[in-house]
């Protein structure tokens, strides 16, 4: 578990707590903040039994230090969770490895919470029962807080995208989970949807409050895997989706 943060005081308690608790006792967790300067160190130092490592120092932004968590990750998967996410419950984790053992991905569904974290709903975008690297043809089905992804197939973060490098290396990891999956015969899935609900998502977050930036990232990448005439097409039923389920929900 990576978690990173940057004068997150408010926020990182959370986060450290649903980690804190958990039933499933082999989790490394690792917290990357980014020379903060409101009390958020003296809150991870309260919690230095919780976790495993910890750095405080200048980063480059938020893809930068979750790399620089990726790089200090020792365990078999890699799971990041923004400081003011929260894993789901404190099952979540066991329930992940004891169904299945034999994936390199398990990603599931996202509860979205509010800033005094009542449940706003599910994410607008929801998992597909199968997830395929073509799968993020319509949009970031699956966000990094609710995926699991094996640590052998985990490049780091492309930093030429500042505010959706998370949409480009999930679909790098899964097209990797899914190449695997070809030459391992007898293996079984590789990619395991848990059909869970994996994390509480704080609404208002990085990509959010720099939406505007983020989605053109996001059609940049689309466009390297997918192809720009295909991508510039897709985007119409996207936006018409988006448009609907704003006006029904007056959220995003």
């Amino acid at each position: 578990m990576v978690t990173v943060v940057f004068n997150g005081l408010n926020l990182i308690d959370k986060t450290i707590q649903s980690v804190a608790i958990q039933t499933y006792p082999n989790i490394e967790f690792i917290i990357i903040d980014g020379a903060s300067t409101d009390g958020t160190l003296e809150t991870i130092r309260l919690n230095e039994n919780h976790i495993h490592f910890w750095i405080s120092e200048p980063d480059h932004g938020i893809y930068d230090a979750m790399n620089k968590g990726l790089a200090a990750a020792t365990g078999d998967f890699v799971w990041f969770m923004n400081a003011g996410d929260q894993i789901y419950d404190p099952s979540t984790t066991r329930q992940i490895f004891s169904e299945n053992t034999n994936g390199l991905i398990y990603y599931g569904d996202t509860m979205v919470v509010d800033a005094d974290y009542r449940e706003v709903g599910l994410r607008r975008l929801r998992p597909p029962e199968q997830l395929t690297w073509k799968s993020f043809k319509k949009g970031m089905l699956v966000c990094h807080q609710a995926i699991l992804v094996s640590r052998g197939i985990a490049e780091p973060f492309d930093p030429q995208y500042k505010h959706s490098a998370d949409f480009d290396w999930v679909i790098k990891a899964v097209k990797r989970a899914e190449g695997r999956g070809q030459r391992a015969e007898g293996r079984g899935q590789t990619i395991i949807n848990t059909h869970r609900v994996l994390c509480a998502f704080l609404d208002g977050g990085h990509s959010k409050q720099n939406i505007g930036v983020s989605l053109r990232e996001r059609f940049r990448s689309m466009a390297h895997h997918y192809g720009w005439v295909p991508t510039a097409l897709r985007h119409i039923p996207i936006a018409l989706r988006f448009v609907w389920y704003f006006l029904k929900n007056k959220r995003f």
